[in-house]
């Protein structure tokens, strides 16, 4: 009798397990970080990316783990509840995935990982039960500023820098606050007045990320390079409003689960500028320029793979 070959791990299905085109969204928090530090970005910088990348993992596996019976309902197509993963697998990534950023968070020093102590407390406490009340959005938004602080603090030493990053992590979260806002109501849609409050959100921080940074980022630096610092700020600082303003518009007009949808989508997507406009805006173009052609990669994979 023959033996059916063993089938593989479902790789598409977990490539939507773990959101692979947001992944991209990720390492621009730790550069953003070491930017705002003051610190020029190293072994211990990359050390901190691969620390954030793993807890980001953790929380995309985690979530979809706590969300099986409600995704069976809504979205029989995600990886558990179609049974392409299994739940047992799921939640084991996340473990994994949650020792191996605290281990290199470790790694890139204490500093980093008293940082990231609080921030795979925040994953795990968003997706097991903070995600289902009001306090939810503002979970996520500190799990994301967090993550900034993340690379300030492995890049720079004692904490200073993490409170020089604090104005930087500050605007990444109202960013992450206005777009987890949005996302509740992804699968129903409602009132338009959540995707205008986060088209506000967009607005101010267009107008904070366009204004010219303190001294401290610009000390020293010749007038040439000055001007073409705000210019590189500036047009980032476009890109960023028109990825995350112009879904938002839309869906405030018809805040229907399609509209919706790409509200969140577009709000994930501007993550990236917001991120370069936020390192340049620190004194670190070459680190914005970085961040910047992450956005494409992000757009490359999320035309094969969901973002939400």
């Amino acid at each position: 009798m023959v033996t059916p070959a063993r089938r593989g791990p479902d790789l598409r299905a977990w490539a939507e397990l773990l959101r692979l085109p947001a992944l991209f969204t990720v390492p621009g928090d730790v550069l953003a970080g070491a930017s705002a530090s003051g610190g020029r970005p190293g072994p211990r910088t990359l050390l901190a990316i691969g620390s954030s990348v793993c807890l980001y993992e953790a929380g995309m596996a985690l979530n979809d783990w706590a969300d099986r019976d409600e995704d069976a309902a809504e979205r029989p197509h995600r990886p558990l509840p179609s049974g392409r993963v299994r739940p047992g697998a799921a939640l084991a990534a996340a473990s994994v995935c949650t020792a191996a950023g605290l281990a290199l968070a470790a790694r890139a020093g204490r500093p980093a990982l008293a940082v990231a102590i609080p921030l795979a407390a925040a994953v795990w406490a968003y997706d097991l039960g903070l995600k289902r009340t009001p306090a939810g959005p503002a979970a996520m938004a500190a799990a994301r500023g967090l993550d900034l602080l993340l690379g300030a603090a492995a890049t720079g030493p004692g904490t200073r820098p993490v409170r020089h990053a604090a104005p930087s992590a500050a605007l990444l979260a109202g960013h992450t606050l206005a777009v987890t806002a949005v996302s509740r109501r992804e699968t129903t849609g409602g009132t338009p007045l959540v995707p205008l409050a986060a088209l506000a959100t967009a607005g101010a921080l267009t107008v904070l990320l366009g204004a010219r940074p303190g001294t401290r980022a610009t000390s020293g630096t010749p007038a040439p390079a000055r001007a073409a610092g705000d210019l590189l700020r500036t047009g980032i600082a476009t890109g960023y409003a028109v990825t995350a303003a112009r879904p938002c518009l839309h869906a405030a007009l018809n805040p229907s689960p399609a509209l919706t949808q790409r509200a969140v989508g577009g709000g994930i997507r501007a993550t990236i500028p917001l991120q370069a406009a936020l390192c340049a805006r620190s004194g670190a173009p070459a680190t914005a320029l970085l961040t910047v052609v992450l956005a494409p990669l992000a757009a490359r994979f999320a035309r094969k793979v969901s973002i939400t």
